[in-house]
Parts: structure tokens; sequence; C-alpha cells
């Protein structure tokens, strides 16, 4: 199959910079990793991950789990759930 399609994009400099670094470690360019994006979107008919604006209580979550603060653990699934069911 030809490869004459072309897509341009612009992006932030460090986002580009940080992303090619990421994808040279997966073994992958950014070319095929714009193709393999674009196939799994064709194979999802969508984007393959959902898109959502978080709500207050997940970006809570999200800024106490990045300052590092832990939450109380369980013993088990049981225990969570019971505590979940309180």
């Amino acid at each position: 199959m030809e490869r004459a399609a072309m897509i341009r994009a612009r992006t932030e400099p460090d986002v580009k910079e940080k992303a090619e670094a990421i994808l040279e470690k997966l073994g992958l360019n950014p070319t095929g990793a714009i193709n393999l994006f674009y196939k799994q979107i064709i194979l999802q008919k969508g984007l393959p991950f959902d898109v959502r604006i978080p709500n207050a209580t997940t970006r809570k979550a999200l800024a106490e789990a990045k300052a590092g603060k832990v939450h109380r653990g369980f013993k088990n699934v049981d225990s969570m759930f019971e505590a979940l069911h309180s």
C-alpha cells in the first residue's frame, strides 16, 4: 500500500521532545505512532480511549494521589466492598 497522504500538525516543542523520547523506547517513530493511532481509531470506530472532563471528586482524588496522600488500605476485596456499602 502506497503511503502518499501527508499529515501536518503543530505541537509544543517540549511535548514533541518528551513524546518522541517515549516512542523511541517503545521502538516507534512519530509516523509509526500516528499510523497506530489512526488504525486504532478505525478499529474502535472512535478514539481508542475515553475523553472526559473529570468531575470535582475525580480531580480531588487525582490531586491527592499526585501529592502522595495515601488513603486507607484494605486487607482484601471483601473488606473494600464492605466499606463501600456502609
